[in-house]
């Protein structure tokens, strides 16, 4: 699923060089960038809780996420940067928000939230993933974690009331307010806090680091983005329900709680993009089509998840982070250096294609694998002996794992 969402990404954004007639046209009939970003979140949802529970404790669940997320994300964004200095790319001026909190903002995978430019666009979901670990780390710690659904109930119902209530806030409203740099400072001591004490030994700390990170994630998806109001909410209660689904799929949760929280977060989804009064009927309609898309896709994936997937669908999942990143860096040289655009060349576009897709198989293996690995051992290093209560670690092991150990 996550391979097929990436590619789609990247076909939105190189159409708009290579196809731009052809997306024109498409667009306001299906939104495919916001497929492809649906489908991650709803994979995202599925995947990072378990994840979480599976460790049983938050100290290696963040090691995991930090040597899967950053070490790629450093070697693009320097490439990036390098290659703005030679003078092949031209990137955003993110500077003019302050150089040091342009980057910790971006250190943070925060920036979307933070009000500071991206420094490449599809940078953004990251900062919406970060959010969405902050408070899954969150519900751990307070013991909440089995109320996924519940969770994205209530978010996709606040998303509707939000529109109903024609509440609209400007994008990145708290930065107006308090100013760019106050936030990322507060938002940098606040997340590195809670990631620290949420990774402590001690009860009370880790449930202090869990409150700590949680609650401003929250507000600023909310109070903050770039998005409507009612598309942050949306985006979390999307990946919930991913998490929602994962759980009855495990017997943890039933069928019967994972579909109503689907049916809910669809309907308030769907409304709450028709009853935007700030787009068009047809970007409105894109959107809705593009989300709808998302979730049969999803669907179809959870059908035939017994099934023997082949070896090339896998494949093209496994490097999808790094198709997913090193695509804007790839259009933009292409951007710069041939100073024109083409005009609904097919085959260009399936030469991009040809060139990213063996290009993120080597930052795959070169980058990607190697500081997974290492995550792993450290993970492994720091593992505490006794699981944090509620964890699937914790569980009682039946008598024959009782009986090896």
């Amino acid at each position: 699923m996550r391979g097929i969402a990436a590619l789609v990404v990247v076909f939105d954004h190189s159409s708009s060089t290579f196809l731009a007639g052809f997306r024109r046209e498409l667009m306001p009939e299906f939104n495919t960038s916001r497929y492809g970003i649906m489908v991650f979140f709803l994979v995202s949802g599925y995947v990072i809780p378990a994840s979480l529970e599976r460790r049983g404790c938050v100290r290696t669940f963040w090691i995991g996420r930090i040597f899967r997320i950053y070490p790629l994300w450093a070697a693009v964004v320097a490439a990036a940067l390098a290659l703005h200095l030679w003078g092949v790319v031209e990137m955003r001026d993110v500077a003019g928000h302050g150089a040091v909190a342009a980057a910790a903002a971006h250190v943070l995978l925060l920036q979307e939230l933070l009000g500071t430019p991206n420094l490449l666009l599809v940078l953004w979901t990251l900062s919406y993933e970060m959010a969405f670990y902050l408070l899954v780390v969150a519900l751990f710690t307070v013991r909440l974690h089995q109320r996924s659904a519940a969770v994205a109930v209530t978010l996709a119902v606040l998303a509707a009331m939000s529109v109903t209530a024609g509440v609209v806030l400007p994008a990145s409203a708290l930065s107006g307010a308090v100013g760019n740099g106050p936030l990322v400072a507060f938002a940098s001591i606040t997340v590195v806090v809670a990631i620290g004490c949420a990774s402590a030994a001690s009860p009370v700390l880790r449930l202090f680091g869990g409150v700590l990170g949680g609650v401003p994630a929250l507000v600023l998806v909310a109070f903050n983005g770039t998005v409507p109001l009612w598309e942050g909410l949306v985006i979390l209660a999307v990946m919930f329900l991913g998490t929602a689904v994962h759980r009855a799929e495990n017997g943890r949760s039933s069928w019967w709680c994972a579909a109503r929280a689907g049916v809910v977060v669809v309907v308030c989804a769907v409304g709450s993009a028709y009853g935007d009064g700030d787009g068009s009927h047809f970007t409105r309609r894109g959107w809705i089509t593009a989300f709808l898309l998302a979730v049969l896709t999803f669907g179809a994936g959870l059908a035939s998840r017994r099934r023997r997937i082949p070896r090339t669908l896998r494949g093209l999942g496994t490097v999808s982070y790094s198709v997913y990143l090193i695509h804007p860096v790839l259009l933009a040289v292409i951007d710069h250096t041939s100073r024109r655009r083409w005009q609904d060349h097919v085959v260009l576009e399936a030469a991009f294609f040809a060139v990213l897709l063996p290009l993120s198989v080597l930052t795959h293996r070169s980058v990607e694998a190697p500081c997974q690995a290492w995550g792993r051992k450290l993970a492994h290093r720091v593992r505490p002996s006794v699981p944090a209560p509620g964890s699937r670690a914790s569980a009682t092991p039946p008598p024959q794992e009782r009986m090896r150990s």
